[in-house]
């Protein structure tokens, strides 16, 4: 039997991109019932991909479980993450064994600063300073003075960069030598999606990483020349199961693999605790932005973030 429900995290803090804020961390939560065992998936919904609450709750309803029916996504993701789960409860054993893959080491993630007047990213930078990477979200008219006051901030800290889509070519091409000259490592998606192709054209001092550019092993074509890194979110993949697939299929083709999240719970974060093995940079803050969590949550030390309890997934 499946169930799909709505649930609601309050953040810690409002939590701002250059599309717009949000107080809490809104989710669907799939779980799969069977001969008494409990396998759970969480997704959330993305309005930049046409997704909604609804729309991915019909998605699944229209599925009746059927992973193969979903299209790359949030719906398969949870679905396809609460079979995993529920064939772990079943046979007793670890997903990493089912998988035949090595055991999840504790992994260190970025944490996300978020987009704020230079004042207040400098004052949030300096609180975080202590952690070794921090990524900033960015992607309007006054991305230089934000980046200064946080490179102030944290002059210690590792900074990445992401612009979710919001510059022009000129505008990277003009911020791109202050970026080198600040320290930071990547910058995420600077160009929108279907106006990136100068990112072949010129040289990439910076990595480069494709965020909303990449979804699943289907992208992989239309990056050729432009990124030299991917973001790995399992809400765009689809789940665990192709998740680790692209994984292995960019590093195959020379990209160098980030492992990144919507704002979820720890629920969500589980399973791709599988996926940043080996990854250069890990964004699962998730839950470090959240004033609540599921139980078990996820646990932190500082910026390092340790494998799910099988209470929690897998």
């Amino acid at each position: 039997m499946m169930q799909i429900t709505r649930d609601s995290f309050r953040l810690a803090e409002v939590f701002t991109i250059s599309r717009g804020s949000r107080t809490e961390a809104q989710v669907l939560t799939v779980t799969i019932t069977q001969d008494g065992h409990i396998g759970r998936g969480e997704c959330v919904p993305y309005a930049r991909y046409g997704e909604t609450l609804d729309s991915v709750t019909a998605q699944l309803e229209a599925s009746h479980g059927d992973v193969s029916a979903l299209p790359a996504g949030a719906a398969r993701n949870a679905l396809d993450c609460a079979l995993i789960d529920l064939a772990a409860k079943t046979q007793g054993r670890r997903v990493w064994d089912l998988l035949n893959i090595a055991a999840p080491k504790p992994v260190t993630s970025a944490f996300t600063l978020s987009l704020d007047t230079p004042d207040n990213m400098r004052a949030a930078a300096a609180k975080h300073g202590h952690r070794p990477l921090l990524k900033i979200k960015l992607g309007t008219p006054d991305d230089m003075a934000r980046l200064e006051a946080v490179r102030a901030g944290a002059p210690k800290a590792a900074i990445i960069v992401d612009a979710n889509e919001g510059w022009t070519a000129d505008v990277y091409a003009d911020l791109a030598p202050h970026l080198i000259r600040l320290g930071v490592q990547m910058v995420e998606q600077p160009l929108p999606v279907g106006e990136d192709d100068m990112l072949a054209e010129i040289a990439r001092p910076l990595p480069v990483c494709a965020d909303e550019s990449c979804h699943d092993r289907a992208s992989l074509p239309g990056l050729k020349g432009k990124y030299d890194m991917v973001n790995i979110k399992l809400d765009k993949t689809g789940g665990l199961t192709e998740a680790l697939a692209l994984r292995d299929a960019a590093r195959a083709e020379g990209y160098t693999v980030m492992v990144g999240c919507m704002v979820g719970s720890s629920l969500a974060m589980a399973p791709a605790m599988l996926v940043a093995q080996g990854a250069e940079i890990v964004d699962l803050d998730g839950p470090l932005l959240l004033a609540e969590d599921r139980t078990p949550p996820l646990t932190f030390d500082g910026s390092t973030v340790h494998p799910p309890e099988p209470a929690l997934w897998g």
